[in-house]
């Protein structure tokens, strides 16, 4: 700020005195920026501007979704200093919002971070965690007690997070109504090759009945679930279709081990079901034989392409 600015007259001859405004405004001025604006530097500006910035009623969401939305995805994001940013940054807000965080969406944080949410944010009620390489059973199990009013979870893409921990999830935190839990496309990984470490596209859960059976027997009040390029099979989805009678949204697009007829099957009890999402894409002949499947129709009718392509 320039001298006129910290406290002299300006051109106009007012007296502009940005340090001397009250806390309430300063805090009203900055619940009107976006989270990244916010980050841009007001903290910096003076003390006073500092201490409105730390108020904890700034601090009830902590939503980082839209900045990594706003871009195509980077390998930087996987590096481990980009992710010891995202835990500094997620540890600062926590101790401002002292304990009123309700909202935390972010990407490529790790189980520091995490266990620092158990133990510091018991109103928490929306969970976004995706893309963590480092978020692993241990931290999870933590938040599953120490938050236990947890109403939305999305781990997708967290590939170091087992059924164990949705077993945990579910038992803990019984208001839980929507779980995300996709993965990356493994029939076609070409979108992230060079970006997404190679080791860790190649280490995609196996265990899709394993968590089916978790989701179905722990999570009964689900009403949104996501399960992108899962591996589960005919057998999972019924568990949770039986488990969860509640649901109302089921997303199961790129679930490659299951039939038309299978989700018809398993979903024909869901009496509340209002839209479902379908296994409905284009396979390549490299990735799964025709032998497989036997003739063209069974190929046809298990992904039920809109425009088949050979």
């Amino acid at each position: 700020m320039t001298d006129n600015e910290e406290g002299g007259e300006g051109e106009s001859g007012l007296r502009s005195d940005w340090a001397e405004m009250t806390h309430e405004c300063l805090t009203n001025i900055l619940s009107r920026l976006t989270l990244e604006d916010r980050w841009k530097g007001p903290m910096l500006v003076c003390k006073s501007w500092m201490r409105a910035f730390r108020d904890r009623s700034l601090h009830f969401s902590f939503d980082l979704d839209p900045q990594f939305g706003s871009a195509f995805e980077s390998a930087r994001w996987w590096s481990p200093d980009f992710e010891r940013k995202i835990d500094s940054m997620l540890r600062s807000v926590i101790n401002w919002s002292d304990g009123s965080l309700t909202e935390i969406r972010t990407r490529h944080c790790s189980d520091r971070s995490l266990s620092f949410v158990a133990e510091r944010c018991p109103n928490l009620q929306i969970l976004s965690i995706k893309s963590c390489p480092n978020v692993t059973d241990a931290s999870i199990t933590q938040i599953a007690f120490g938050c236990p009013n947890l109403m939305e979870v999305d781990i997708s893409y967290c590939y170091e997070i087992s059924h164990e921990s949705l077993a945990t999830i579910g038992k803990n935190c019984p208001s839980l109504e929507v779980l995300k839990r996709n993965f990356m496309n493994w029939l076609d990984p070409s979108q992230h090759v060079g970006i997404v470490p190679g080791e860790y596209l190649n280490a995609c859960p196996q265990d899709g009945d394993t968590e089916a059976s978790a989701i179905g027997k722990f999570m009964p009040n689900l009403k949104h679930l996501e399960l992108r390029f899962s591996k589960l099979s005919a057998k999972g989805l019924a568990l949770i279709c039986e488990g969860c009678p509640n649901l109302e949204y089921l997303d199961l697009a790129g679930c490659a081990n299951l039939t038309s007829r299978d989700i018809v099957n398993s979903s024909s009890n869901l009496k509340n079901l209002k839209e479902i999402k379908k296994p409905n894409f284009y396979i390549p002949r490299s990735v799964f034989h025709t032998e497989r499947y036997g003739h063209w129709r069974l190929y046809d009718e298990r992904f039920q392409t809109d425009v088949f392509r050979i």
